[in-house]
């Protein structure tokens, strides 16, 4: 007995990029025994086989049901625009790493049911790719060229290639085209110039490169000496602003306490002793024209009797008292003046 059959045999696997188009075939005869209903239904089986299968789409009845898988949502459809006509194909859009896996299409029309397995791949192209140099840039040391490629499926190659002058790399170079690192021994000034490697895995490429530049050796002793001297001469300058610091801090704090000791605007208080030498000295000057002979009838005060401060300062609360009359000698002939001083009376008053 002839039953319907799947035609699309040719190809089971495909190889795409990330972000393609892919077109999974699925085509089908079908016979005249086949009376039932047509359906059509595309599994992804997991690669877990403790996993059940997952329904992504399925033609049944005459109407499209598509929403069974949210991963795919939006990015898959049937190839034909009416699956009835024998093609029951998928394109699924816009790759994603996550859709590799295995796609059953299943076809069914009573009494026939045919299946087959499609095995997909979704590769990542190689994309920003970094190089790099390690090692110092010096003649005769050895320098390291690296290239690194961040995103891209496995088995990544790279290759590296001189761009400026000649095309081929120095003879000393080891290429390890698993890691990118590409050695270069006991560099001279003729391996400088621009080196460009290129990623690439079976879907696409990428590119970047990187500048070389051998120099002489560097006079490390006079870098030596050089960070010597300015650490020096930094160290001294942080001193002297220190001690600049130190002294004003100590002129501020004197200039204080002197400001909080002595008051200019405040005179000293009069002491008792400087009021009765004041006294004294007055009395002095005025009896300096005076000889002994002339001063035997003059009333002497003794030093102890001396009018107390408080006398000078308070005149007004003394009682009042008339002036005592003393016989004063005949200063006549030496041209002196009679000075009237006050005496003390027993009681202590002053007459």
């Amino acid at each position: 007995t002839r039953s319907l059959t799947i035609t699309s045999v040719d190809q089971s696997m495909f190889e795409k990029a990330q972000g393609e188009k892919v077109t999974l075939p699925c085509t089908f005869e079908l016979s005249e025994e086949d009376e039932g209903p047509l359906d059509i239904e595309w599994v992804l089986i997991p690669a877990d086989n403790q996993k059940r299968e997952q329904i992504i789409i399925m033609y049944a009845v005459d109407r499209i049901y598509n929403h069974y898988y949210a991963a795919l949502t939006g990015r898959m459809q049937f190839t034909s625009l009416d699956p009835r006509s024998g093609d029951g194909s998928l394109d699924i859009l816009n790759l994603k790493a996550a859709d590799t896996g295995t796609y059953q299409c299943k076809v069914k029309k009573a009494p026939g049911v045919q299946s087959k397995k499609i095995q997909l791949t979704v590769l990542v192209k190689p994309a920003r790719t970094k190089c790099s140099i390690e090692g110092s840039q010096e003649i005769g040391k050895d320098v390291t060229l690296k290239c690194v490629s961040q995103e891209g499926s496995p088995l990544l190659s790279y290759d590296w290639r001189r761009v400026s002058g000649t095309q081929n790399l120095p003879a000393t170079s080891t290429l390890n085209k698993n890691t990118g690192e590409l050695l270069l021994k006991n560099a001279s000034r003729e391996y400088s110039g621009t080196y460009s490697c290129v990623a690439s895995n079976r879907v696409g490429t990428d590119e970047c490169s990187v500048e070389l530049n051998v120099t002489p050796p560097v006079n490390t002793a006079a870098i030596i000496i050089g960070a010597i001297i300015g650490t020096l001469l930094g160290v001294s300058i942080l001193c002297s602003i220190i001690f600049c610091f130190c002294k004003k801090h100590r002129e501020k704090k004197y200039e204080k306490e002197v400001h909080h000791d002595i008051r200019e605007d405040v005179p000293p208080p009069k002491s008792r002793s400087s009021t009765a030498r004041s006294y004294i000295g007055s009395n002095r000057s005025s009896l300096g024209s005076m000889s002994p002979s002339n001063m035997e009838g003059y009333t002497k005060t003794p030093y102890s009797q001396v009018p107390s401060e408080d006398f000078e300062r308070a005149p007004a609360q003394s009682p009042a008292f008339a002036p005592s009359k003393v016989a004063a000698p005949n200063l006549s002939r030496m041209g002196a003046v009679p000075v009237m001083i006050p005496a003390q009376s027993k009681d202590g008053s002053i007459v």
